[in-house]
């Protein structure tokens, strides 16, 4: 853990963005007009005014450098610590690139990893450029866009851009991708650096700018070859204050520290870094949330972070031999720790535009891989040649986990689809319960009651869902609002906005690849259980029993035992169903399963692929499941027979279309 206290003066970028004396946005009418290549308007002075910021970056130093790297070379690799300015500068002066070709070869687009500063960046570099966000400069990450067909630089998560090379596998649009926060090494950006080598080749005219850290360059030259390597530093080196011993209590020594350095009442702001990562475990396919010490290159970039500031500290609350001791070099990459089905499903997708061969950077965990083919195979998402099937090509076209797509796609089936995309869109957007107030607790248990459903929380998100679309409607007034209903209610107003936007684009989704929307039918019988039926379609590998009577849930595919999240309408009506399917689980100090409704047994065995029953791993609830299969049917003939009878029973589900006609891919 470490904590870092800076200067005012470094933050002056949010300053500028939020502040103005009043004669910044005027246009200079004195003498010649300097007129802005973009937009081919007068500069303002403000234009000016950044500019003289702008000159003071450390990255701006290698502006020529660059630049005439970038012209006579495909790809450029640069080097810089934190805040040196790169991730403005560098696709602005890419931006120029392109201009002085008249955009020949396409736009500029920038990866982020953080949708957050995929927003910030082009809204400052908008206001760096002096033109327009959403015209010149925009920005588009999941379910949001800001972009229009005339936009000649754009900000964008990695996820987005790999999602973008679906339907367009060349990225001919673009004539300069840029790659940032590289050493992050999500799984996105990995992917992307293996799959863009493939697009180099194709398009000699491409180019491909790299921005990481300083201990990710060598790793990247080997990789890519002789390619040029610029190096930026910040000006100022950070004062560093170790801690004599390890402190066991990371989060409380982190606070009294804090409150030490308020006390001497030094102007400036505190940051503090806490140390845990999720980690993917394929066995019992669940994320791990474990704290471990930061590695020697985070908290090198811990440091470089005050570079811009002579006056910056940062205090390590461990001694300084901890380092060279206990820290590893750098962290393992995400794509050898994450749950790789997402990403093996887009690969399998880009196989069909021939670009499927992923030369990754680093391998990917095999047994990650294996679980991900399996559980592909299981979702009816692969033909018996291991390619995509028409439900796989489908599935591909939803930006969410396949199992949730394959319950998408189950609903149409039976006619529960209004629900299910409501389902969806609560689900992939934030929590909408906050965490109450010492105090309020009841209080919050009392008003979330209203819409608790007793079969389940999936049900329960439609009741919120619905009720928040119900308050919505009214005309706002003095005593009434949006947010005001949710306060009242203890609900995040911008996690159920944001599950408006999802849901609308996941209909917009619906539309493009002409697949039917049923008409709202929620609370009736047939319904509910068709509701049900379309989740454990997707969901099957998710079923957890109770064994005890007393709320401690076995997982059916392997012996971790898990409780009831706070947050489930369960917990508020302390009624513990047997059976449940759950959205998610995690493994922590107390393992809990998330979003969970009741099923039966004996729709689980009418649903769940045999092929997966069998290799269910033996256990009281497998044996109390394979009584449920033998009261209901024979026993089924061998694993490759129901296999076959299983995939034809999934090629029904849209006898009317074929799959060339129903999956464009646009």
């Amino acid at each position: 853990m470490e904590f870092l206290t800076s200067s005012p003066e470094i933050h002056h970028f949010s300053e500028l963005l939020d502040c103005s004396d009043g004669d910044e946005e005027e246009i200079l009418i004195c003498g010649d007009l300097e007129l802005n290549p973009f937009d081919g308007l007068p500069y303002s002075s403000r234009y000016y005014k950044l500019m003289k910021e702008r000159e003071e970056l450390p990255v701006w130093n290698e502006k020529c450098t660059f630049m005439e790297s970038l012209l006579h070379n495909q790809i450029v690799i640069l080097s810089g610590d934190a805040k040196t300015g790169k991730s403005s500068q560098i696709p602005q002066w890419c931006a120029e690139y392109c201009l002085s070709d008249h955009y020949r070869h396409g736009v500029v687009v920038c990866t982020q990893v953080h949708k957050q500063t995929a927003v910030w960046l082009a809204l400052r570099v908008a206001d760096e450029m002096d033109v327009n966000i959403g015209h010149e400069v925009g920005y588009f990450v999941p379910f949001e866009s800001c972009c229009t067909t005339e936009t000649i630089l754009r900000y964008c998560t990695d996820d987005m851009l790999q999602r973008e090379m679906m339907s367009a596998p060349l990225l001919n649009s673009y004539g300069v991708i840029i790659l940032d926060d590289v050493h992050e090494r999500t799984v996105a950006t990995d992917a992307l650096l293996g799959l863009l080598k493939n697009v180099l080749v194709s398009r000699p005219e491409l180019r491909l700018v790299i921005l990481t850290a300083p201990h990710m360059s060598s790793k990247l030259q080997n990789y890519y070859g002789s390619v040029p390597l610029l190096r930026v530093e910040n000006k100022h080196r950070a004062e560093v204050v170790y801690s004599c011993g390890i402190h066991k209590d990371h989060f409380s020594s982190a606070l009294r520290l804090l409150f030490e350095i308020h006390h001497t009442k030094e102007k400036g702001d505190i940051v503090i870094f806490l140390a845990c990562e999720q980690v993917y475990n394929p066995r019992i396919r669940a994320d791990s949330v474990i704290t471990q010490p930061i590695s020697q290159s985070q908290a090198e970039m811990h440091k470089q972070i005050l570079g811009m500031s002579s006056t910056g500290k940062l205090f390590c609350l461990y001694p300084e031999e901890f380092t060279q001791k206990e820290m590893k070099p750098h962290l393992p990459a995400k794509i050898q720790e994450s749950n790789l089905t997402s990403t093996v499903l887009f690969l399998k997708r880009m196989d069909i535009a021939g670009l499927g061969h992923c030369d990754f950077i680093s391998t990917p965990a095999p047994e990650s891989l294996m679980q991900a083919l399996e559980d592909l195979d299981y979702l009816a998402a692969l033909d018996n040649d291991g390619n995509l099937s028409e439900f796989g090509i489908i599935m591909s076209e939803f930006p969410l986990d396949p199992q949730l797509s394959k319950s998408i796609l189950a609903s149409c089936e039976f006619e529960c689809v209004d629900e299910m995309l409501t389902i969806a869109a609560m689900v992939t957007a934030p929590n909408c319960f906050l965490h109450t107030p010492p105090g309020t607790e009841e209080i919050a248990l009392t008003r979330w009651r209203k819409f608790s459903h007793p079969a389940g929380d999936h049900l329960t998100l439609i009741n919120v869902f619905n009720a928040f679309k119900e308050a919505s409607a009214k005309p706002p007034s003095q005593y009434y609002s949006n947010e005001k209903w949710c306060r009242d209610y203890f609900l995040s107003c911008s996690a159920l906005r944001m599950a408006e936007v999802i849901r609308a684009e996941l209909v917009e989704i619906m539309k493009r690849i002409e697949l039917p929307i049923s008409e709202p039918d929620f609370g009736s019988k047939e319904n509910i259980q068709s509701i049900k039926k379309s989740l454990l379609s997707g969901y099957f590998m998710h079923i957890a029993r109770d064994v005890d009577g007393s709320g401690n849930y076995l997982m059916l595919t392997h012996r971790q035992v898990a409780q009831l999240h706070p947050f489930s309408s369960y917990s508020n009506t302390r009624r513990i169903p047997e059976w449940v399917l759950f959205h998610e689980f995690s493994v922590s100090e107390d393992n809990s399963i998330r979003v969970v409704s009741e099923i039966s047994p004996e729709l689980f065995v009418e649903l769940v692929p045999q092929y997966y029953f069998s290799n269910l791993p033996p256990s009281e609830s497998k044996d109390i499941l394979q009584e449920v299969i033998n009261h209901l049917s024979p026993v089924p003939t061998t694993k490759e027979e129901e296999k076959t009878n299983h995939d034809s029973k999934e090629n029904e589900k849209f006898p009317q279309t074929p799959t060339e006609q129903r999956c464009v891919v646009q």
